[in-house]
């Protein structure tokens, strides 16, 4: 995979903190020097690395007019595990995972994969045809929790679903009118959340291929949650259940 570029205080300094051998180039914001900035310099210097001074407008045209906050780095992509199955054999415990079906939000995606690497899942999944890949506004939205969580892009999600079962981590369909309620379902051994993009939902077949399915029980106006705020409740009542 080619080097590319990421931006953002959070997302570079994850980078250099967790892989600082990646990073390739690092500029900066050469009329940006407060002491955010300052902190930052000082995590590049110690990562052994020089800051490349620019102005604002080179900033921007490298990143397409994203708010990079004035720091910009090229990097080499991180080698995290790439398939369902190794992702499973390195856990130690009952396996967590998120799959999404149709979120193709860049936003979406790094507010989840956020909130797994906080409630310490180990992998996010979704289909290849109907996603969002990881480019710059993941990992600033993330910040730094693309660089921890793999998140596994597969051909045929029906069919790593099924996969899952066979590696004996239960599949739960994340539905508005499920009968069940999440916090009926148990979250002790490994399971697998999978949720659909708001409105969309989940895809019959994705559906059908689930072990059993469930409900955030809501109240109000809404009639459904934000993905990541539905993958964040499912993460937390995940731990209740496994420190309780």
């Amino acid at each position: 995979m080619k080097p590319r570029l990421m931006y953002g205080f959070h997302a570079v300094k994850a980078r250099l903190r967790a892989a600082p051998n990646t990073v390739i180039e690092v500029w900066v914001d050469e009329d940006r020097q407060d002491a955010r900035m300052r902190d930052f310099l000082s995590v590049l210097a110690n990562a052994g690395l020089a800051a490349h001074m620019a102005d604002g407008g080179r900033l921007d045209k490298m990143v397409g007019g994203a708010r990079h906050q004035g720091v910009v780095a090229k990097v080499e992509p991180v080698t995290m595990a790439r398939t369902l199955a190794e992702v499973i054999e390195a856990v130690e415990g009952a396996p967590l995972i998120i799959v999404l079906d149709g979120v193709t939000d860049p936003h979406n995606l790094g507010a989840v994969l956020r909130s797994a690497d906080a409630f310490g899942a180990h992998a996010v999944v979704a289909p290849k045809d109907r996603a969002v890949g990881l480019n710059s506004t993941v990992e600033k939205v993330a910040s730094g929790a693309a660089e921890t969580v793999p998140y596994l892009m597969v051909t045929n999600l029906a069919r790593s679903l099924d996969e899952l079962k066979e590696l004996r981590v239960w599949t739960v369909a994340m539905e508005a009118d499920a009968p069940r309620s999440l916090d009926k379902t148990d979250a002790k051994g490994g399971i697998a959340w999978v949720l659909g993009a708001e409105g969309a939902g989940l895809r019959q077949l994705t559906r059908k291929t689930c072990d059993e399915a469930a409900r955030i029980p809501i109240g109000g106006a809404v009639e459904s949650l934000n993905v990541s705020v539905s993958a964040a409740i499912c993460l937390y009542e995940t731990a209740r259940q496994r420190v309780g």
